[in-house]
């Protein structure tokens, strides 16, 4: 009796120490990442500022990889000023949603940074060179919570001043931005560019076209069906070869993400999307709900014909105004908010400042207001 006792403690010990050691090596494969140490940006290096990569883990336990760019020390400056610790205001960036930090997220990073600010392009929970499995998913909570853990690495930065940190959201992540802003009061001031309300699109479907219940549960129904037929299928991703009746909005997505003007190998958008099932809560979620509440400034940048730009239009007057039918009150601060139509600007015009057809990549239209964001940042932060 007293042999098989020891034996079934040997077992049970054994048994807990081969789990331990599982749980380990599934959380050590969570963490390990690659990454590419080469320039591989869609955009070329400034001059102006010091670039490094580095990495944090949110509270999920995935590791996010990031660009940090620094403003280069004046050498103008004062013999042994140059050693002090500076303490610069910080932005994380990210964005659109299923991009990555080497696309447009890395140039507003870079030429934030070239105004004065430590900034970090990350790519967020399950893309690029951040860890995540499976791959190329999304989830409103984790894609918040990323936000919010690039606020904790910046705050713990040296150089960085942590009363003085600020977000920046372009596309789909603009609606996540606002999101972060709405449950992190550390964020001073949030920048939503060309926005989308990513639950929004994916419960109600373009313009609002599909919000009907019966349109909700034949999706819902193909969403299901398609967990079992095949989870680990490919969807979305811009569309190639491009039709000839394609929507002009269709056709800037493809002039972004599969020219040499922004494609990458790492990008969803630019190859193969995301997993079919792989963003299904978003269309069951709904973001800003609380954003009538956020005390801390915010503005909302779209462009004048971009085809999203009623994501943009309608999160503001929320924002500011509430909704009192509802009974939702209007924000208690409403006068550090603000919207900024950019005049002929397109969707994709607010990625990377908009080239002309025929100049090709590198050279911009400049319709991004690079000085009106630093001054924003720097007048709220």
């Amino acid at each position: 009796m007293k042999k098989q006792i020891v034996f079934i403690a040997l077992a049970a010990a054994l048994m807990v120490a081969c789990t331990q050691k599982t749980n380990n090596q599934n959380e050590d494969k969570m963490k390990q990442v690659e990454m590419t140490q080469e320039w591989d940006k869609v955009f070329p290096k400034s001059d102006k500022v010091d670039h490094r990569k580095v990495t944090f883990t949110n509270q999920y336990g995935i590791t996010l990889v990031a660009d940090m760019y620094v403003p280069k020390k004046d050498p103008l400056a004062e013999e042994g000023e140059s050693d002090s610790i500076v303490k610069f205001p910080a932005i994380a960036v990210s964005g659109p949603f299923g991009a990555v930090k080497e696309q447009s997220s890395g140039l507003y990073a870079m030429c934030m940074a070239e105004r004065g600010f430590v900034t970090i392009a990350f790519d967020p929970s399950f893309t690029g060179e951040s860890s995540g499995e499976p791959r190329r998913t999304a989830s409103p909570d984790i894609n918040t919570e990323d936000f919010m853990a690039a606020v904790d690495f910046l705050s713990q930065q040296p150089n960085v001043d942590a009363e003085r940190i600020g977000i920046i959201g372009i596309c789909g992540w603009g609606g996540i931005a606002l999101n972060a802003a709405a449950a992190d009061t550390r964020i001073k001031a949030t920048v939503a560019s060309t926005m989308y309300d990513m639950t929004r699109v994916s419960g109600n479907g373009y313009f609002d076209a599909d919000n009907n219940e019966e349109a909700r549960y034949k999706a819902r129904k193909a969403m299901s069906e398609q967990r079992l037929k095949d989870a680990a299928a490919m969807a979305g991703g811009v569309v190639d070869p491009l039709p000839e009746d394609a929507p002009q909005f269709v056709k800037d997505y493809h002039d972004y993400y599969k020219t040499t003007r922004g494609y990458h190998a790492r990008s969803g958008n630019s190859n193969d999307g995301w997993r079919a099932i792989g963003t299904q809560a978003f269309a069951n979620a709904r973001f800003l709900y609380y954003t009538n509440e956020i005390r801390s400034a915010v503005m909302v940048m779209h462009g004048e014909k971009a085809h999203s730009r009623y994501f943009g239009e309608d999160a503001y007057k929320y924002m500011v105004n509430g909704n009192p039918a509802a009974g939702i009150k209007p924000n208690p601060c409403p006068d550090n908010k603000q919207l900024l139509i950019i005049p002929g600007a397109s969707h994709c015009d607010l990625y990377d400042g908009g080239y002309t057809e025929a100049a090709g990549k590198g050279e911009s239209k400049n319709l991004i207001p690079w000085d009106t964001l630093a001054d924003f940042f720097e007048n709220n932060m």
